[in-house]
């Protein structure tokens, strides 16, 4: 193109930022390449050859198209445009949800988003999968492979009826839960946080009789009522109705915040583009503004306990 705009091989050189024997080169390998001649060449001028002249229209718009290929690349990259398959765990609340979406839509307005609710294991099942770019698990967790986002703490406390001897103690020790079963969500769903706050419950003198699971808000206060069991679960996440109107369930906190969530953003190494940041940026701010979470302390490692030590 700039040569047949130029007719002179010197000033489309100086026009493309280029020496002008590399151009003529170029040119040459282009024609034995096409299979046709493209400029008739005398030592006065350069004139364009019709097959030239026929190829040039196809030329400009060939040019076209890659320049609006590469502003889409730069879009996708800088997280404007395209799709993120993202994910959240069960034990959000709505009201960190929403406030994750918010944020992350006034971000990347062109960004579709594909939302996921999946337990840790299966994101990070999905992250080594490459069938999620990002996601927030709970930790402890295997982190290999990943990188985070900053680690916030969400304390425990536990609901528990209305009627137990502990629901009228401001702060509830993890022993005067003894008698009383545990609901907790499924093994599977995060095994190596499971143990971990089975362990803690027997350090802090609790060890339920049974582990009952659940999950959704309504089947876990009815266990909680009609089971004699009891379940732990943040401030922003017990059930709506388990405040201090409720006349049955009652949410108390731990004595000693000895239990907690702890989430973070988790993507696979390599692959945080804008708008995996921004998600996670999105997110780490609604847990704080929402749920209350705190960053964990930075001297807590993220290792994974050995799964024997609850029963040893």
């Amino acid at each position: 193109m700039a040569v047949a705009e130029e007719s002179h091989f010197g000033r489309a050189a100086a026009r493309l930022g280029m020496a002008q024997p590399p151009l003529s080169q170029r040119i040459q390998r282009l024609e034995r390449e096409l299979g046709v001649r493209l400029f008739e060449r005398t030592s006065r001028q350069v004139r364009i050859t019709e097959a030239g002249r026929l190829l040039l229209a196809e030329a400009r718009e060939l040019l076209a198209r890659s320049d609006s290929f590469l502003a889409t690349a730069r879009r996708v990259r800088d997280g404007e445009t395209g799709l993120l398959r993202a994910a959240l765990p069960p034990d959000l609340s709505g009201e960190t949800v929403a406030a994750l979406l918010a944020d992350f839509g006034r971000r990347h307005r062109g960004l579709e988003l594909e939302l996921h609710e999946l337990p840790t294991a299966q994101q990070l099942a999905r992250l080594a999968a490459h069938e999620l770019d990002v996601g927030v698990v709970n930790h402890p967790c295997d982190v290999s492979g990943l990188e985070l986002g900053p680690v916030l703490r969400r304390e425990l406390g536990v609901l528990l009826p209305r009627g137990a001897a502990a629901a009228g103690l401001d702060e509830v020790p993890l022993a005067a839960l003894s008698g009383y079963d545990l609901i907790l969500f499924p093994r599977t769903a995060a095994p190596a946080l499971y143990d971990d706050l089975l362990t803690a419950c027997a350090r802090g003198g609790y060890t339920p009789a049974a582990v009952r699971h659940g999950q959704g808000a309504s089947f876990v206060r009815g266990l909680v009522l009609s089971a004699g069991a009891v379940a732990l679960c943040p401030r922003d996440a017990q059930p709506p109705s388990a405040g201090d109107g409720d006349p049955d369930v009652v949410w108390r906190p731990l004595t000693g915040a000895p239990l907690a969530w702890r989430h973070s953003a988790a993507w696979s190494k390599g692959r945080g583009d804008a708008a995996v940041q921004a998600f996670a940026e999105a997110a780490t701010h609604a847990l704080r503004t929402t749920a209350g979470a705190t960053p964990d302390a930075p001297t807590r490692p993220l290792h994974l306990r050995p799964a024997s030590e609850y029963w040893l």
